[in-house]
């Protein structure tokens, strides 16, 4: 936590660089300096001493942990400064790197996402960080368990509240019949809406889409990742251990902003994300942030007509051209 005078220094350090950025966003701004003047600290262990000194915690949202701190915890294993990781339940097979990872924490919370001991937290104005370096989770999970005769595509759904209020960025049955009919001929489609049970939560409520029925009724040969964790051919430990083995023989996604389309970006080929509104649009997260997590292409939809849009010229086209 940082003391008022430092907050009040930064906030005037902002405001004199960016004058123009409206109030409500400021403070991301703000909160980059803070990441930025933390990790001088630690200038002599990381680049002199270089010894496993590193202890990394993190108890914040899913996204900004498959962000930054995934990355940044990566960054020291391949420095030799990463000594243990901890985070919530379910996240030992992201840390598959780590010497000793411990999965301590039962809820994400959102004010676990405020740790400047990382090098950015939630949004920012510069993703240009030295120590961030992506992680090879499709490498690293490639198998030859979940492979089909036609090239995977993994719908990625969620339908959460948002900003305390109803969801807004969601594949509606509307949507997911548009996708699955054009495009089921061409490929193996995964769809992925994880239950809580299977996640580690956060204050965000899950509401119910009634899609699942409806998936087997209209469209059974759509595969459901819930029945391939029931079926649980590749022994996964977990939901996310499972979700991580199908996305990296996976080359195409359809995601919705947040953690679920920061996951899918880490496996190469092609996303299309839908975010009608949030401050990644403004700091241009999908642009500058989310095609470093793996090379993958980013398409981000702002609206239901942009996904049709983009799903007509680089997944339909894509096949058949």
């Amino acid at each position: 936590m940082r003391s008022k005078t430092a907050n009040k220094f930064l906030s005037l350090v902002t405001f004199l660089k960016h004058p123009t950025v409206p109030k409500e966003l400021r403070y991301f701004y703000r909160d980059t300096y803070e990441c930025e003047l933390t990790q001088l600290k630690y200038i002599s262990k990381d680049y002199l001493e270089k010894k496993e000194y590193k202890e990394i915690s993190f108890n914040g949202e899913f996204a900004p942990e498959l962000q930054f701190v995934l990355p940044f915890a990566y960054w020291h294993y391949k420095n030799g400064t990463l000594k243990s990781t901890r985070s919530a339940k379910y996240t030992k097979e992201l840390y598959f790197f780590s010497p000793d990872h411990a999965e301590s924490f039962d809820y994400r919370t959102n004010e676990g996402n405020y740790n400047f001991e990382m090098p950015r937290i939630l949004y920012s104005q510069d993703y240009n960080m030295s120590k961030w370096k992506a992680v090879p989770l499709k490498e690293h999970y490639t198998n030859d368990i979940y492979k089909y005769d036609k090239p995977i595509l993994v719908i990625a759904n969620r339908y959460n509240m948002e900003w305390d209020g109803p969801p807004i960025s969601f594949y509606s049955l509307e949507q997911l019949e548009y996708i699955i009919t054009n495009l089921k001929k061409d490929y193996t489609i995964i769809y992925n809406r994880p239950r809580p049970e299977h996640i580690t939560e956060d204050n965000s409520q899950i509401y119910d889409l009634k899609e699942f029925d409806w998936l087997q009724r209209e469209h059974p040969e759509v595969l459901l990742m819930e029945n391939l964790y029931k079926e649980n051919k590749g022994n996964a430990n977990n939901f996310n251990h499972l979700q991580l083995m199908v996305y990296a023989n996976a080359d195409y996604f359809v995601s919705v902003h947040g953690g679920t389309a920061a996951l899918a970006s880490y496996f190469g080929g092609v996303n299309l994300i839908i975010s009608k509104k949030g401050p990644e649009h403004h700091f241009k997260c999908y642009e500058k942030l989310y095609p470093k997590l793996s090379g993958a292409r980013i398409l981000h939809a702002k609206s239901d007509e942009e996904v049709i849009s983009y799903i007509k010229k680089y997944y339909i086209k894509k096949l058949n051209t």
